[in-house]
């Protein structure tokens, strides 16, 4: 199925995520919601839910995450709808087992050195099922916003099983460009690669614009970055790998994968840039 090309195979659009809880760009991203828990909001300064009386003491746990995300999206002129709460909730407690996350397999074909220093990688990535939401908000950062937090109901409830499917890592966003890497597309690409478990038999989502799609095997060159992802630093990685390859004019020229692992309130969150290699 042709959604303006959201398979491995490089034709999507999409973006990252953001610096701190949410960033500068209004960003939200699975990570982001998940990582928050009781502790943390109670800490959270400027805004905290402890600040706010006896309205939030009256409220159970999952009508505090709810509250807190509202506040900081509101800033950030993204609404975070009520429907929310139970999706967010489900994430913040699965966050213990978050160092057991399942991540999307592959196989290492190469491992580009120079005096030491690591400059790319050259995956195999197999056939799989993924995820994946195509959004068209009216700002590139709302589109990731939304694309994420839809993306987070297929795999807490809204999906053919009723039931939490469980996290894998990275979750990706696939941007366009224009040729010569100085424009992002604002449509963008969310994808979410489906647990082993649920290769076989995909649960269906209950959102008419999620769409499972078989994803062909792919050869990808990925650079590691930390901090932020937005429309700049997107921009940045992609030149800046495209520098480092032998023959850039081996891999797809209008179509990439920002791959992110580290929850984003993190300073020094990890992120990848892939490059897909021409089939």
């Amino acid at each position: 199925m042709d959604r303006g090309g959201c398979q491995m195979s490089g034709g999507g659009g999409g973006g990252g995520g953001g610096g701190d809880a949410i960033d500068q760009h209004g960003m939200i991203t699975l990570e982001d919601l998940e990582s928050f828990s009781e502790d943390q909001l109670s800490d959270s300064g400027n805004g905290s839910l402890e600040e706010e009386g006896e309205t939030m003491e009256a409220e159970d746990g999952s009508d505090r995450l709810l509250h807190y995300w509202q506040e900081v999206a509101r800033g950030h002129q993204v609404e975070v709808s009520a429907d929310m709460a139970e999706p967010i909730q489900q994430l913040s407690s699965d966050n213990q087992g978050r160092s057991q996350r399942e991540h999307i397999p592959f196989t290492l074909l190469l491992r580009k050195e120079k005096c030491g220093e690591q400059l790319y990688e050259k995956r195999h990535y197999e056939k799989g099922h993924w995820a994946c939401i195509t959004m068209r908000e009216d700002t590139y950062e709302q589109s990731i916003c939304y694309g994420f937090m839809r993306i987070m109901r297929y795999i807490c409830q809204q999906n053919s099983l009723g039931d939490y499917l469980g996290m894998t890592l990275p979750i990706v966003t696939i941007v366009r460009t224009d040729e010569n890497h100085s424009v992002i597309s604002q449509d963008v690409t969310v994808a979410y690669y489906l647990p082993i478990e649920h290769q076989a038999q995909p649960p269906q989502p209950y959102d008419g614009e999620i769409v499972i799609e078989v994803w062909p095997a792919a050869t990808v060159y990925t650079r590691g970055f930390t901090g932020p992802t937005n429309e700049v630093t997107i921009i940045n990685q992609i030149n800046a790998m495209a520098e480092l390859l032998d023959s850039p004019g081996m891999c797809v020229n209008n179509s990439f994968i920002v791959a992110g692992y580290t929850n984003p309130a993190h300073s020094n969150r990890e992120n990848e840039i892939w490059f897909l290699e021409r089939r």
